[in-house]
C-alpha cells in the first residue's frame, strides 16, 4: 500500500538572538494610540509569563523569507538523500511573502515556492511550484495537500516549506510585536510502498469566517507617527478563547477517525504562539479521553527559544526533535504523532503521524 513518509527535514533558524530585556527600549501604545501607563519592564514580564517566551531570532537585514525556505528546503532534499530534479512539486506556505527589512510590503509576485525551485536550481519543468496562504496551519496544509496528491497516484516526492520573516511586519509599538520571530522549516515527503500503517493515518481541517475572521488581520500602527496600514494585527483574547473551544474537539476528531486513542499519541506537535494556551488546548484534549493530566514529555516546546514563526514553527520543531537537538525529547520507530496548528482564517487542522 501507498504511504505518505516524511523522508528528510530541514531547518533555518536565523543568527540574530533578540532577547526580552532588547525590548526594554520600546514604548507601547494601545490600538487607540494611548502610551501604556504601567513600565516597559513590567509589559515585558507579563508578557513571559503568559507567553513562555525568552528570546526569539530575526532574520539578518541582507535575508529574505525565499532565501530562509531555500536553505531549509536544501537541507530537507540533503537528508532525504534524493535527486532534487525528481521532485515533482515544491509547496511553500508563508502568509507575506518576501518582506525587506526597510518596509513591511509583503512581495508575492512571482510566488515564493517559484523563487524556492529557482534558489534551489531545479531545472526540471515539471517540478510545480506554488504557495500555501493559510495561516498559521500553512504548513500542516501543505503536507495534507502532497498526501492526497501521493494518494491519487500524482506524486512521488514533495517538498514541503514553512517559511516567514514575522517580524518585519510587526508594529514595534505595540506589545504583541514580541511575539513574533522568524525561522523556515522543511520536509522531504515521499510515497512508500509498505504493507505496514506508517506515515501521515488521517487528517482534520476547519475554518471558521464569521467574526472570526477578523481575529488576525492587517492594520494600523498604535504610534501616531507610525500609522502603516501593513502590520500584523491580533486579538488575543478572542483568539485564546476560539482555540481552546476549537481546537481540542477538532483534535479528538482527527484522533478518531484514525481509530486512536490519545494513549497511542507520544508527541503533540502544535503550532506555539503562547505556551499558556498551547498547555490548555492539550489540558482539554486529554479531559475529552476522561484524564486529567497530561504527561509532560507529550508536548514538546520550542516557543521560550525561537518564539512565534507561524508557519515554520511545526516543520522546525520536527527537525529539531529528529535530530535530537531539543532536550529531553526524541523520535522512535512506531511513534505515533500529531501535528496540529490553529492560525488566521481562523484555521484549524490536524494530522496524525505513525514514525517509520
Amino acid at each position: 500500500m501507498l504511504r505518505t513518509v516524511i523522508t528528510g527535514s530541514g531547518s533555518y533558524i536565523p543568527e540574530e538572538l533578540i532577547e526580552n530585556k532588547d525590548f526594554l527600549k520600546n514604548s507601547f501604545y494601545t490600538p487607540e494610540g494611548k502610551q501604556f501607563e504601567n513600565s516597559t519592564s513590567d509589559i515585558i514580564e507579563k508578557f513571559h509569563a503568559i507567553t513562555g517566551i525568552q528570546e526569539r531570532r530575526y532574520a539578518s537585514k541582507e535575508i529574505l523569507n525565499s532565501d530562509m525556505a531555500a536553505e531549509a528546503g536544501s537541507k530537507a532534499i540533503l537528508s532525504a538523500g534524493i535527486d532534487k530534479e525528481y521532485i515533482d512539486h515544491i509547496i511553500v506556505a508563508h502568509n507575506f511573502g518576501d518582506v525587506s527589512s526597510n518596509e513591511p510590503i509583503p512581495d508575492m509576485v512571482p510566488s515564493l515556492a517559484s523563487r524556492v525551485k529557482h534558489k534551489l536550481g531545479i531545472k526540471n519543468p515539471y517540478c510545480i511550484a506554488y504557495d500555501v496562504i493559510f495561516g498559521c496551519p500553512g504548513w500542516i496544509q501543505g503536507v495534507i495537500q502532497a498526501d492526497l496528491l501521493i494518494k491519487t497516484g500524482n506524486a512521488k516526492s514533495i517538498l514541503v516549506i514553512g517559511s516567514e520573516t514575522l517580524s518585519r511586519v510587526a508594529d514595534p509599538f505595540d506589545r504583541d510585536s514580541m511575539i513574533y520571530s522568524d525561522g523556515a522549516g522543511a520536509t522531504l515527503i515521499q510515497a512508500i510502498e509498505s504493507e505496514d500503517e506508517i506515515g501521515l493515518i488521517k487528517h482534520t481541517c476547519m475554518s471558521h469566517t464569521n467574526e472570526e475572521v477578523h481575529f488576525l488581520m492587517m492594520g494600523q500602527g498604535y504610534y501616531e507617527e507610525s500609522k502603516n496600514d501593513n502590520y500584523m494585527k491580533m486579538n488575543g483574547r478572542m483568539i485564546y478563547n476560539y482555540a481552546l473551544s476549537n481546537v481540542p474537539p477538532a483534535l479528538k476528531k482527527c484522533l478518531d477517525l484514525s481509530g486512536l486513542d490519545i494513549s497511542d499519541i507520544s508527541k503533540v506537535l502544535i503550532h506555539q504562539a503562547n505556551a499558556k494556551m498551547d498547555e490548555a488546548i492539550i489540558q482539554r484534549l486529554f479531559k475529552l479521553y476522561g484524564q486529567s493530566e497530561y504527561p509532560e514529555e507529550v508536548l514538546p516546546m520550542s516557543i521560550d527559544k525561537l518564539g512565534n514563526n507561524s508557519v515554520a514553527t511545526v516543520p522546525m520543531l520536527y527537525d529539531l526533535i529528529k535530530n535530537q537537538l531539543l532536550s529531553g525529547h526524541l523520535f522512535q520507530s512506531r511513534d505515533v504523532l500529531l501535528f496540529a496548528s490553529v492560525g488566521a482564517g481562523m484555521n484549524i487542522n490536524a494530522f496524525t503521524y505513525r514514525h517509520p
